[in-house]
Formats: C-alpha cells, structure tokens, sequence
C-alpha cells in the first residue's frame, strides 16, 4: 500500500514522502506570497529547513526564517515573532518543526493583525469570538515530528512566563490551510525525540478514549491511533530510518490531535503545569504520568480498555494495557519518575493548584480534586 494521498479534514492534507517540494505551491493555494517559515531553535541550521527555504526560494517567495522559540513558548517568543513579521510585510506563515515551532507559528499568525493582547484570546468560554477574523493570517503546517498533531489543531499552547501557566489560544481560523506531511522530514529524528512525540500522541489518543464525553468519531480515531502506535513506533524508535514507521506516526500524530477534541485528562493536566515550571519535554512528560494516571481512573476506564485491549491484540484487558504501557515506556527508555526525569523540588502544592486550573482537567473521567490530585503527584516524584 502506498503511503501518499491528498485530504480533505477540513484542512488540506498532502501527505508522503518528498512532498515537501510542494511546499511553494502549498502556499499559493493558502493564498500566501511572501511567506515567513518560523520554527525552533534547534531546526534553524538543519538541512531539512535549509530544503524547505530552498523551495521557496525556488518560487520566488524568498527564504525568511524566523527562530527564536523555546522549548515551551512563550508570550515574548510570540512578540518578537510578531515585530519581524508585520516589519517584514509578510502575507502568511509556513509553521515548521514540532509542537513547539508549529504553536508558536500558529499563534504569531493569528495575531498578526489583532489589536488585543494575547491573554485576551485564552480559551475560556468564547473568548475566541474577541478575535478580529480578517486579521488572521493564512497558515501552511510542515511537521517536522509525529506526536503533538498540532499540525491538525486550532489552537497554540503558549507558556505565560510570569505565571508559569501554558495557557491555550484557541481559534477557528487557527487550523492551518494547508499541511505537508513528509515522513522524510522525520528520519533524523534523535531516538529520545522520536520516543517522546510519539508517546504524546500515544498520550492523546488514550485520553480522549478515556474521556467521558460523548464523541463517537473520536473514540473510532483514538482506538485505531493506539493501534498504529503500538505497531510502529518501536519500529520508528529502532530503525530510524524506516520510512513506513515514520509515515504511519505521522498519521498516528495527526488522529491523537483529532481525537482529543473529545478532551484530554489528568495527564495532560498535570504535565502541562510540570512542563511550565521544569521546562521538561511535553511528550516525555505525559509518558511519565501515564502509569499512574490509568490506575487513577481505573474504575471508570477499565471496561472501556477492556474492548481496546482486544482490539490491539493485548491479553488481559484493562490490567494487560497497563502492563503494555510500562513495557513500552520501558523499552523506549522513558524515565520511571519526574526525578528521573530531572525535576529538581517540586512544589506540590503549587503544580496540584495549577493542574486543577488546566482546561483538561474537565476531560478526566474521574473528578480531580485537590486531595486526589496532591496525592496521584506525589506519587509520580
């Protein structure tokens, strides 16, 4: 089966391998000119951007690149993004990286043309509806990792560096036009990268399955994107150079972001809070919370993960998931604790208090309050 196709969701999808030489043309069809590609630090110097630029250059459209975005970005990355587009008279952004570079981008074009600060357009209630539509800038997504999905999102998550709070700005319009999905872009990805993403969408698709919320579509699409995880990603982890791997975690990446609209849960929301504090890595993160997250929720999930147990070939229903999950964290040399993980003095109390103010919060199935919360940290340190 060939691993390439154009879709419709309701963005654009042109997903296989090489399609990056389409990028040019992705642009014009979002109706972009003069494009600003922004993406992470760490890809600035890569040859696979260096490819992306020369695309564009290619058609004319020039290779601006902005860089400046942290691990966790934040309202100043967001700001200097914003003082180089609009001096730069760019028309639209080419977000290319991980979550990270694709957050970030997504948030500098929407408020490219707003007049109200940032916070203002937090997702809270319809606090979206404050936006200025036309003011949005077009978006062309290139994801550069399989995990966050962001490429498939309508929202940025974005640090508050006074607060340490990552709070999400969410609109309609911030769904990008249109997405190149390359596995190639993928293949230098170092194995700690490819464990980590990969178990953020692992991550996504296991709590949107555990979400109470009624979402029939999504539970389908988050059964069926575990089930590609635990196909591919070992094979991605252990031969990175396996193109099939990578393409099928770039699907797997996209169906955890779209799954999750039927909502996150408490590993989410506890690694949101840890991520802002400890700078730590998002999807290693919720790797780390997994185990102690499902026993958290057990009597409210277990039947559930029963029947995805048996879909994903797994013996022992709900019991044998667990067991999988700390298999494959351990086979992907995730670390066993937040200390492993180089969380230094954890202030509890303040990561219990910021955990129960995360949006996701509203997606566990089983009511988090600030007792069970302390207690399920306090188990993970």
């Amino acid at each position: 089966m060939a691993l390439t196709g154009n879709w419709s969701y309701p963005t654009s999808i042109r997903f296989g391998a090489g399609r990056i030489s389409e990028l040019a043309e992705a642009c014009i069809a979002a109706g972009i000119e003069k494009p600003l590609l922004i993406t992470d630090k760490g890809l600035a110097s890569m040859d696979i951007t260096a490819r992306a630029l020369d695309v564009l250059d290619g058609a004319g459209m020039g290779r601006a690149i902005f860089s400046e975005v942290d691990p966790n970005p934040n309202e100043t990355n967001v700001e200097a993004g914003l003082k180089v587009y609009r001096e730069g008279g760019y028309d639209g952004v080419v977000a290319f990286g991980g979550g990270s570079g694709l957050d970030l981008a997504k948030t500098v074009a929407f408020m490219a043309g707003q007049s109200r600060p940032l916070w203002d357009f937090e997702d809270i209630g319809d606090w979206w509806t404050r936006a200025d539509p036309a003011g949005i800038a077009p978006i062309v997504a290139v994801p550069t990792t399989a995990g966050t999905g962001s490429e498939v999102g309508r929202a940025g998550v974005i640090t508050n560096s006074e607060t340490h709070e990552k709070k999400i700005i969410f609109h309609p319009k911030m769904l990008p036009a249109v997405v190149i999905c390359d596995p190639e872009l993928t293949v230098g990805m170092p194995k700690a990268i490819t464990a980590g993403t990969g178990l953020d969408a692992f991550a996504h698709c296991v709590e949107a399955f555990s979400s109470p919320h009624y979402h029939p579509m999504s539970q389908g699409i988050a059964l069926e994107g575990m089930r590609l995880v635990k196909e591919f990603l070992p094979r991605a982890y252990n031969d990175g150079g396996d193109i099939e791997a990578r393409a099928q975690m770039m699907s797997a990446a996209a169906m955890g972001a779209t799954a999750f609209q039927k909502g996150l849960g408490a590993i989410h929301a506890l690694s949101h809070p840890i991520g802002a504090w400890h700078h730590t890595h998002h999807g290693t993160t919720n790797a780390v919370c997994m185990p102690a997250v499902l026993q958290f929720n057990r009597e409210a999930i277990a039947d559930r993960f029963d029947t995805a147990a048996a879909y994903l070939g797994i013996t022992g229903g709900f019991v044998g998931f667990c067991d999988y999950v700390n298999g494959l964290n351990d086979a992907l040399g995730v670390p066993k604790s937040l200390t492993e993980l180089g969380v230094k003095d954890p202030n509890v109390d303040t990561l219990t208090k910021a955990a129960l103010q995360d949006p996701s919060v509203g997606g566990n199935p089983v009511e988090m309050t600030y007792e069970n919360t302390k207690a399920l940290l306090e188990s993970l340190i």
